[in-house]
């Protein structure tokens, strides 16, 4: 998701955090759901407080705000728009677009396994879900509202006042209870269940151009796994990686106000890679041929580039196989995971 500058994030920090003190929400204090159903068995358990853990109910009332364009100024968007279910909760475009057809500004990420994230947003800015949702409300080329007049229409609902009574106690609809609510869906998003992750199970075995170009994506000679390591496949570092000698996005910078922060953004995952196309912050590289041409070739030596980015010399059987190893990172059984879809 996009926001404008520092000043805005500060706003949206402020924002959220009276509206949390203002709250006096009382949450549903049942039994949680069996959460680890979502887990793969070689994940660790998402680092949650008792609070942040997801309830059928805190989830039903969470995905039916996700597709639903109540959620923008003119009801013709919604979460679901940019993020996409049949590609990974990602966009096929290279900038999504927002109310009356505004261009935003970056590429919209994947959802996958962004219970895992620590800090969101392309530059880390947000270090909760519950502060994310807040984002693409007030931007003005995304939902272009406001989270106090989405609330004053969902109150005008009775069953979105059922839903909340269901899941927190209350059937006043506000501010907190739509973050939570949709928090909580994202929080199910886990995805794990790709043929990598059955052959290290040893529940399937990869071809041999596909056993090629995982050694090579682990190796010194290309250091993929520098970055995009961990079950997640990526350090959540946040890095430059020389796509431009001068970039018209400032990266991480526009966040800490740093010099050793231009043009750096976290570090994407590559699980399911393979759907989520275009590539890059900004979407400029289409296709994963492309990805690997310009990693291949060193890329721009722009002042912040990461010294793990340097030519590679990869013949063209070696560019077969990493593309053929990137592809058994998609998960298909969380793609089309029913649980997940507006139905």
């Amino acid at each position: 998701m996009i926001r404008s500058g520092k000043k805005q994030f500060l706003f949206f920090i402020v924002l959220f955090v009276l509206l949390i003190i203002s709250a006096c929400v009382k949450e549903e204090k049942g039994t949680t759901f069996d959460y680890s159903y979502f887990i793969p068995s070689h994940f660790p358990a998402p680092d949650l407080a008792f609070e942040d853990l997801p309830t059928e109910a805190k989830i039903k009332l969470g995905k039916k705000l996700f597709y639903d364009p109540i959620m923008s100024a003119d009801s013709t968007i919604s979460c679901a728009s940019c993020h996409n279910p049949n590609i990974a909760f990602s966009d096929d475009v290279a900038l999504s677009l927002g109310v009356k057809g505004a261009l935003g500004t970056r590429n919209a990420p994947t959802l996958a396994n962004v219970v895992y994230q620590k800090r969101l947003l392309r530059e880390g800015g947000l270090p909760t879900l519950e502060m994310q949702v807040l984002v693409p409300i007030q931007e003005h080329n995304e939902f272009n509202t406001n989270i106090l007049l989405i609330a004053d229409k969902l109150n005008q609902s009775k069953p979105y006042r059922d839903l909340s009574l269901a899941a927190f106690g209350r059937s006043e609809i506000d501010a907190f209870v739509i973050t939570r609510s949709i928090a909580a869906f994202e929080r199910v998003l886990i995805s794990g269940d790709s043929k990598y992750d059955q052959s290290i199970q040893g529940k399937a075995k990869l071809t041999e151009m596909e056993s090629l170009g995982k050694d090579l994506f682990f190796s010194e000679k290309t250091q993929c796994s520098n970055c995009h390591g961990t079950f997640l496949f990526t350090n959540q570092t946040f890095q430059n990686n020389g796509l431009y000698l001068q970039y018209n996005d400032a990266g991480r910078k526009r966040f800490t106000d740093l010099d050793a922060d231009d043009a750096t953004f976290k570090v994407p995952t590559l699980r399911n890679i393979a759907l989520t196309s275009p590539y890059m912050h900004d979407g400029s590289l289409q296709s994963l041929e492309d990805v690997i041409e310009h990693y291949n070739s060193g890329s721009q030596p722009h002042q912040n580039k990461s010294h793990l980015i340097h030519p590679l010399d990869l013949t063209k059987t070696e560019k077969e196989a990493l593309l053929a190893f990137l592809k058994t990172l998609t998960d298909q059984t969380f793609v089309n995971n029913k649980y997940f879809r507006n139905e």
